[in-house]
């Protein structure tokens, strides 16, 4: 998937690159599996003159169901990107429509995540919320996978910037050791 190395500013390297969870292509490809099997079963108990018609009627139909329920579901899925790099959480949706939003770290208030319900639970997914002092406020990014890890590290990328806009290493803190 990477994020084209051109976009970046000088000093800026990628940390976290995501596309949304494989969820989001399950309903695609039971569809893509229902329309095969029902031009098949059309096909097939079609006999005589009304054959050759129906398995074109129904082939047609099939073509634009995948098209619009399987195809299109898996382009968009392919095209929504969502990059957090030293500086700044990237996000870039669409194909032919394209959209994008760049959050600078040092602007971003809050991250947190919801599971929403027992399936995100299982696969481990969710919405990650991002709460910016921007005038936008919050963006909300649907199927983000290891959502628990990706609030955690988001979290750890914008604690570590600094007021320059970039990452700052952490100095270590100096413990007093007391004798009595």
């Amino acid at each position: 998937m990477g994020y084209p190395k051109h976009l970046l500013a000088p000093g800026e390297q990628i940390d976290l690159a995501m596309r949304p969870h494989w969820k989001a292509l399950i309903l695609p490809v039971l569809n893509l599996i229902v329309a095969v099997a029902v031009f098949g079963a059309a096909a097939g108990l079609t006999s005589g003159s009304t054959r050759k018609y129906a398995a074109i009627g129904v082939g047609a139909l099939a073509v634009i169901d995948i098209i619009v329920f399987t195809v299109r579901p898996w382009i968009i899925w392919l095209n929504k990107n969502y990059i957090v790099t030293n500086k700044r959480l990237i996000i870039r949706e669409g194909f032919i429509h394209r959209e994008g939003r760049d959050m600078p770290l040092v602007k971003i208030n809050d991250v947190s995540f919801k599971h929403n319900g027992l399936l995100d639970r299982i696969l481990g997914c969710g919405t990650l919320v991002v709460e910016s002092a921007g005038e936008h406020g919050q963006e909300q990014l649907e199927d983000i996978p290891h959502v628990e890890s990706t609030q955690r590290e988001l979290t750890n990328l914008i604690s570590n910037v600094g007021p320059s806009g970039s990452a700052e290493l952490a100095e270590p803190e100096e413990h007093e050791h007391h004798k009595k």
